[in-house]
């Protein structure tokens, strides 16, 4: 087993991770041993977390929610999967008479 998760920075920006013992990982961004990321925007909160069947799972859910929108990231800690949906289509695309086109 193996986790995928979400943290909000103490500028309110999102880094998102993956481990195999979240507990300890979680401590060491904690302690500013995690990342270099989170190590200069102390101090950082759990805000969303999934455990996925092994770490190759969750290394691959890390690097997709990495491209998200931040609106997206916050749909996903609000669990609002209709959000998640429709933020889902293609920026700069628009449906026109049943035809899409850049915008």
């Amino acid at each position: 087993m193996a986790w995928v998760y979400m943290l909000r920075c103490s500028d309110g920006s999102y880094y998102v991770g993956s481990t195999g013992v979240i507990e300890q990982r979680l401590q060491e961004h904690a302690d500013g041993k995690g990342a270099e990321y989170t190590k200069r925007r102390l101090p950082v909160e759990l805000v969303w977390a999934e455990e996925l069947d092994g770490l190759a799972d969750a290394y691959a859910m890390e690097r997709r929610i990495h491209g998200w929108s931040r609106a997206k990231k916050e749909a996903l800690i609000a669990g609002d999967w209709e959000r998640i949906r429709s933020l889902a289509r293609r920026r700069g695309v628009e449906k026109v008479k049943g035809r899409f086109r850049a915008g």
